[in-house]
């Protein structure tokens, strides 16, 4: 394990969200997130898993627990499957209107391609970079950029359907 990071303090910080990334990579299998992150963390404190600083460390360390739930899956025999539609925590709504506006957002979301679903997700809620999603899912960034912008349009034409005046950026 590198000693020039303090991984103990660094992991604490970025728990909450390393765990909702697990949770969403693991297709909200619950238990199954929970084993990946340790897993991940073991990798890290016994030096299976480095940081080369190549990327910024959350870059990396979702990285980590991407390729992690993929390999747990495969030893399940399942296929990473698209995102499910609870994959992040999200505040419970103070009214009727928001909580209805809750379940549109959601349900156009889940209504996404897996790959659309994945990136806007990352860009929107985790506020990751587009060359860090690139990184991240070890794809092309003109990759990212296309699915980016087919996510963003397939969502805003869906609020239209659905009559909601949102404009996105």
């Amino acid at each position: 394990m590198d000693t020039g990071i303090d991984w103990k303090s660094i992991l604490q910080q970025l728990h909450h969200e390393s765990y909702l990334w697990s949770l969403s990579c693991c297709n909200f299998d619950d238990e199954m997130a929970k084993d990946v992150l340790q897993t991940v963390y073991l990798k890290i404190y016994s030096g299976k898993a480095t940081y080369n600083q190549k990327s910024k460390l959350k870059t990396w360390l979702f990285s980590v627990i991407k390729f992690t739930s993929v390999d747990f899956m495969r030893k399940k025999a399942n296929h990473l499957e698209k995102l499910n539609d609870l994959h992040y925590d999200i505040a419970e709504p103070e009214n009727d209107k928001d909580a209805e506006s809750q379940k549109v957002f959601m349900f156009i979301l889940q209504s996404l391609s897996g790959q659309q679903r994945e990136v806007l997700t990352l860009a929107f809620y985790y506020d990751l970079t587009l060359e860090e999603i690139a990184a991240l899912l070890k794809l092309s960034i003109g990759s990212i950029r296309k699915h980016y912008a087919r996510g963003k349009e397939n969502f805003k034409n869906a609020l239209i359907k659905h009559k909601m005046d949102i404009e996105l950026p």
